[in-house]
């Protein structure tokens, strides 16, 4: 939650014009993360959880994708937290991708 958080406070500071642009995509990928985290703990399988997992994975990476394209419209600094915060998501959701990984080979 708090990657949807430091989104929403950091595109607050983005130029107006972008409000229904980058501002939009960037605060619905971040949403999209935990959201996908959620839904896929509520299936019954590990399989489901696994595939939901790769979605919020795509939407981690969408996101970062769109920091880096702050960066280079200088809505950002490259060396703002933001992206410190992008990386610890994506290892733990490597961490929790691999878990039900194994946890779903073993079951088999």
């Amino acid at each position: 939650m708090r990657l949807v958080r430091t989104v929403y406070d950091l595109t607050n500071t983005f130029p107006r014009e972008e409000t229904y642009g980058l501002t939009a995509q960037m605060r619905r990928a971040a949403v999209s993360v935990p959201s996908n985290l959620a839904e896929g703990a509520a299936r019954l399988s590990r399989k489901e959880f696994s595939q939901f997992l790769s979605v919020a994975k795509g939407s981690l990476s969408e996101l970062e994708t769109q920091l880096l394209i702050s960066v280079d419209l200088e809505y950002l600094d490259k060396a703002y937290e933001i992206f410190d915060l992008t990386e610890h998501v994506a290892k733990l959701l490597g961490g929790l991708h691999r878990k039900a990984i194994v946890r779903k080979d073993a079951k088999e």
